[in-house]
């Protein structure tokens, strides 16, 4: 059952919606092309926002913590695709060893490792959860507020090689799995124990946000989403967010705040332009946020330039730092999207899962106290796991664009286009 949800929508975004709609067999025969030319990640989501005359993503995560939230009907759908993108890596399926963050107090982060661990297991492979906690040396079995639980055991290295260690195991080498399969964005860099080992890792150490950049996602996003507006004959900004970036800025000694302000300005004089030529009549906003990292933190609107060099005090702390402690420098200013969607009356935005290169389902990450043109990624925010009861991916071409399963389709087209982008963007950090 969707729980009430509306949406504010006028032509541009219903346009958009029937073009899909009536290219969905160019669109599907598109997507097959690329990915025989291109390797999907394992798995990922997408973050979507939904102005009305726009439907663009805003951030794509390689280390998606959310598979708990998702709709339990389309777990065969999760099984499926997970099937096939571990037997192309590993036809044998000796076994899995599953990495995560060290949030062994966030609950309902681990409640996410369970499902993924329930969706490999249903899929057929002998799976177990590694960590990386050093306070974790013996196996430990942590209860979920769902009922469930996880057992939580200590990483060992044997030569290149990674596994567990069984210590009633009369061969003496444990646990030998053929994949290592990261649901830790390696934020604080890669730990020893990870480097050089002879399994296949995925996502890729390369993946991980002590190297990669937002920036470099939305380069190879610009590039697929333009090839996918050509196909269609549509303006690509009707799916793209503008960018820009600046680096070396420091928030604590105030200095990149020139650059910071050209870049927000330069968006925001672009963003100007196009809402004139549609008519829009909503102030543009930019985000400025941190080049790498994720749970939402450095990260703010602004729509002026002027508002760069007043930050407060409070403001630049806020900005200086990510995720494990660490220093902002390198900083994205990403053309804002409102997000029109509400679920009884709060804001709300569409999350997209996918396993390789299959939709497998969504949800709603809603906030009661942010705006429509804030982040919701953020304290206080909370999800509607049962908001998808399609899987974005079976429209049906006699009701009309706005109706759900349509609606959801448009969702699953334009976050396998940012699927596609983080293959591309992979491939170039693999050159």
């Amino acid at each position: 059952m969707v729980p009430h949800l509306t949406t504010a929508l006028n032509g541009p975004l219903l346009d958009l919606e029937r073009r899909f709609l009536a290219a969905m067999p160019t669109i599907e025969h598109w997507f097959r092309r690329q990915w025989l030319e291109h390797t999907a990640p394992l798995y990922a989501s997408v973050d979507l926002r939904n102005c009305g005359f726009k439907l663009a993503p805003v951030d794509t995560n390689l280390f998606p913590g959310g598979f708990n939230n998702l709709n339990p009907d389309f777990l065969p759908l999760c099984v499926q695709a997970m099937q096939g993108a571990v037997e192309k890596i590993c036809p044998d399926a000796r076994g899995v060893l599953l990495i995560p963050e060290n949030h062994t107090r966030n609950l309902f982060y681990l409640q996410n490792v369970a499902q993924i661990v329930t969706i490999l297991k249903q899929a057929g492979m002998m799976v177990r959860v590694g960590s990386l906690l050093p306070e974790i040396t013996m196996p430990t079995t942590i209860p979920l507020p769902n009922g469930g639980e996880l057992k939580l055991e200590p990483l060992v290295r044997r030569g290149n090689r990674l596994g567990l260690g069984d210590p009633g195991s009369e061969s003496g080498t444990g646990f030998n799995p053929c994949v290592v399969l990261l649901n830790n964005d390696l934020s604080a860099g890669v730990p020893d124990i990870l480097k050089n080992i002879e399994q296949t890792i995925l996502p890729p150490l390369s993946a991980g946000w002590y190297t990669r950049r937002k920036s470099r996602h939305f380069t190879a996003y610009d590039r697929v989403a333009g090839e996918f507006a050509a196909l269609l004959n549509i303006d690509p900004w009707l799916i793209n967010p503008y960018f820009a970036t600046c680096n070396q800025v420091n928030f604590h000694e105030r200095t990149g705040e020139a650059c910071l302000a050209a870049q927000v300005d330069d968006v925001l004089q672009k963003m100007r332009s196009k809402y004139a030529e549609y008519g829009v009549k909503h102030d543009p906003f930019v985000i400025v946020k941190a080049d790498a990292g994720t749970y939402g933190m450095g990260i703010m609107t602004v729509k002026d330039a002027s508002e760069i060099t007043g930050l407060s005090r409070r403001q630049r702390n806020k900005m200086a730092v990510v995720k494990e402690g660490l220093e902002v420098s390198d900083v994205l200013v990403q053309e804002g999207v409102y997000t029109f969607e509400s679920i009884n009356e709060a804001v709300a935005e569409p999350v997209v899962y996918m396993i390789d290169h299959s939709v497998v389902g969504g949800f709603y990450r809603v906030h009661t106290t942010r705006g429509v043109d804030e982040n919701l990624n953020a304290p206080g925010m909370h999800f509607v796991p049962l908001a998808f009861e399609s899987c974005c991916t079976l429209p049906n071409p006699d009701s009309a664009p706005d109706d759900t399963p349509n609606r959801f389709y448009a969702y699953g087209v334009v976050a396998r286009l940012a699927l596609l982008a983080a293959s591309v963007e992979l491939e170039t950090a693999d050159d």
